[in-house]
């Protein structure tokens, strides 16, 4: 969820007394005229490479004058935006016409319930409830009372800035734990609320609640904390409406891992998970026994990647002890109090999908009578259902060339059917569920959009462009037929590329404001990400990170060579690590881009990847490398945006941040916008746009995200002279 608010959030006047005083940034009488960050040199040198930081002092959130700096920025890009006002305001009525603004979600049967959210006209925020069950496959019955579980517009009224952390309903029904982060800074407080009465309290133990479950007891409440870092690291036991202190019950020593606690779909088994970027270790406890102990799965091995779906007495355990790309197992749980399975159990286990090079194995679940794996093939992704008793899998597949699918969160272990959720670039959401015995699809439902949209006059299709040592790499393309003409035309290239998350084709009815007016979007599937699996990830980070931004040039040129766009035309985007793929492509071929839209931009890695006390630094020492050894430091230090930062005419850039984002720190896009106003040798703006409320996932309210979109979707129409189209 999103919130928008105004820029301001200190009178003129007082940002105005603040500026004068000694080394403040210099602001102008006119705001049009950008702000200069006063330089303090910090000698940030490392291994002998000599590195002046001028703008580090921008780090000081409770600085009067880094404060002063941000209100200053924040006036600049009111003032570039105010002409266009009218017209922003114009895409932003546009794209909430297209919203269904009273809706319901599909409805999901767990134990004697339906449970789904609603919103409603005029709301910012949905409204989760619950309906008792009349029968197997009714949700609609009007004479089941309705339960109220979380009104979020309700925390809203007391909050600028409301985001939920997970929906727990205790096995007897009658507690929901829930999360709160008020902020954006991901810090969630821990709630308990008995559904019956209303009655919800804080629970005053649990300051940073990551993610929890209920034992079988509905009593024992089991959450994560983390430490000031953002590391998730401990594992504690509460006790519903108890009175004694909560028990520490695992804390996890390395810093690079995190620990995830879950529940099996079957309700009978409690699972810790510790995860690093290259490795993962699982624990479990059987649900009715909370103070027992929690056995190891396997033992943990650097390298040695897997996750576990326990059913009964089995599990099915996903791992790539055969290759990178994992392969599918059904295995059964040693009883006893050692591990749970050893290493020969791998080699004797019965195997469901064997590893291929080509097809990556990327979750599971299992139903009473069936399982049911998420396989990516080619970039696209198939479901494959395994008859527990025995037969021949059946697969799932798609129709469209360029989509998006994945299996749902499911609720009931003994459903007949999976559910699952489908959208391409041209369909928008859909809930789907599969029977599983037959495989025949039911449609519940495709997400409204409003103003009669047609997906007839839009058009998709996949390009292929060879990266500079001969990679083939994909792009995902669409645009409105009609508008479509001969010759080069304004494009939006989005790109992310890290951590091995897909970037799949997914719909947005936003972007039909861009489509709508010629525009044609691209996504460049770059490696870094997981888009054709898991050695594209690992060939796009650590020592081989710059085929990230090497990718997505030849993309950006590929669509140029073809006749798409033009670099007077092409505009890019992208966001968090996203972002640092805007800065540095941008320092590598500034000429090649008209504008850049750089989102809670990861820019200055070097000097972030040094400081161990921001949150996910040191665990991420496995996906860009520890700059504290002199040879992966090389590695940063050549793609680095802030610290590669030279003088060239750079194109128009938006960089868009959030004052509370706990995961890539505003000073990071702030520094880099005031370096890179000394360098640059042309006349395009560079704007310095910040949420003094949200974090790092922007606004939180549908409406103020729709604003914020708006305003980003404005800056792109100008560059491209459309704004007014």
């Amino acid at each position: 969820m999103t919130w928008w608010i105004p820029r301001r959030a200190l009178a003129l006047g007082a940002v105005a007394a603040a500026l004068m005083g000694a080394g403040a940034s210099a602001l102008a009488a006119d705001p049009v005229v950008a702000p200069a960050a006063a330089k303090k040199p910090r000698d940030v040198s490392v291994h002998g490479d000599r590195r002046i930081d001028d703008y580090f002092w921008l780090r000081e959130k409770d600085n009067p004058e880094v404060q002063a700096h941000l209100q200053a920025e924040a006036a600049h890009a009111d003032a570039w935006f105010k002409p266009h006002e009218a017209a922003i305001n114009k895409l932003f009525e546009e794209m909430k016409g297209r919203v269904q603004q009273r809706d319901q979600s599909v409805p999901q049967r767990r134990g004697a319930y339906w449970y789904a959210s609603r919103t409603l006209e005029g709301q910012q925020y949905p409204v989760f409830f619950r309906r008792a069950a009349a029968g197997a496959d009714r949700h609609d019955d009007p004479q089941a009372p309705e339960q109220l579980l979380v009104d979020m517009n309700e925390l809203a009224k007391t909050r600028k800035f409301v985001n939920l952390n997970g929906l727990a309903v205790s096995p007897d029904d009658r507690w929901l734990a829930y999360g709160v982060d008020a902020t954006g800074a991901r810090d969630f407080e821990l709630h308990l609320r008995d559904i019956a009465s209303g009655e919800d309290r804080v629970v005053a133990s649990t300051p940073h609640a990551d993610s929890f479950v209920w034992a079988a007891d509905s009593r024992t409440l089991f959450y994560i904390r983390h430490n000031e870092a953002r590391r998730s690291h401990q594992l504690w036991r509460h006790q519903a409406g108890g009175a004694g202190p909560d028990v520490l019950v695992h804390e996890e020593p390395n810093e690079l891992f995190n620990l995830v606690v879950a529940k099996s779909l079957d309700g009978r088994t409690l699972m810790l998970g510790a995860i690093a970027k290259d490795t993962q270790d699982w624990r479990v406890l059987p649900a009715d026994r909370p103070e027992g102990t929690w056995r190891e799965v396997l033992p943990r091995r650097t390298g040695q990647e897997y996750d576990i779906t326990p059913f009964g007495r089995e599990l099915l355990l996903r791992v790539n002890d055969r290759g990178v790309n994992f392969r599918l197992l059904r295995l059964a749980m040693k009883p006893g109090r050692g591990p749970v399975l050893t290493p020969a159990d791998l080699k004797a286990g019965r195997e469901l999908i064997a590893h291929r090079p080509d097809a990556m194995v990327e979750g599971a679940v299992a139903f009473k009578t069936h399982a049911v794996a998420q396989v990516r093939e080619g970039g696209s992704i198939k479901l494959r259902v395994f008859p527990l008793a025995g037969g021949a899998p059946r697969d799932i597949g798609f129709q469209e060339l360029a989509y998006g699918a994945t299996l749902a969160e499911q609720r009931e272990f003994d459903a007949p059917r999976v559910r699952f959720a489908y959208n391409s670039l041209t369909t928008p959401p859909s809930t789907y569920e599969a029977d599983l015995a037959t495989g025949q699809l039911t449609l519940l439902k495709v997400q409204p959009v409003q103003g009669g949209y047609d997906a007839s006059l839009y058009a998709s299709e996949r390009l292929w462009v060879s990266a500079p040592d001969g990679t083939r790499v994909p792009i995902s393309l669409v645009y409105r037929k009609d508008k479509r003409r001969p010759g080069p035309q304004p494009l939006l290239l989005y790109g992310y590329g890290s951590y091995g998350i897909p970037t799949d084709p997914r719909f947005s009815s936003t972007r039909l404001s861009l489509l709508d007016r010629g525009v044609i979007f691209a996504i460049a599937h770059i490696r870094g990400g997981g888009d054709l699996g898991r050695q594209w990830y690992l060939d796009g980070k650590l020592a081989k990170k710059m085929n990230t931004f090497t990718d997505f040039i030849a993309c950006a040129q590929g669509l140029v060579d073809r006749g798409y766009t033009e670099p007077r035309q092409l505009v890019i985007q992208g966001g968090s690590a996203g972002g640092l793929l805007m800065g540095a492509v941008t320092n590598l071929r500034p000429d090649l881009f008209k504008a850049v839209v750089a989102q809670v931009p990861f820019v200055d890695v070097i000097n972030t990847m040094l400081d161990a006390t921001l949150p996910l630094t040191t665990e991420e020492y496995i996906e860009w490398g520890n700059p504290n050894k002199a040879d992966e430091y090389a590695w940063m230090r050549a793609y680095s945006p802030y610290d590669n930062l030279r003088p060239a005419a750079y194109p128009a850039v938006l960089a868009k941040t959030a004052i509370n984002d706990s995961q890539v720190p505003y000073w990071e896009a702030a520094k880099y916008v005031a370096k890179l106003r000394t360098v640059n040798t042309g006349g395009a703006p560079v704007l310095f746009d910040i949420n003094m409320t949200a974090g790092h996932g922007g606004a939180s309210g549908r409406f103020d995200a729709l604003r914020e979109t708006a305003r980003t979707f404005g800056f792109m129409l100008a560059q491209w002279g459309l704004l007014n189209d």
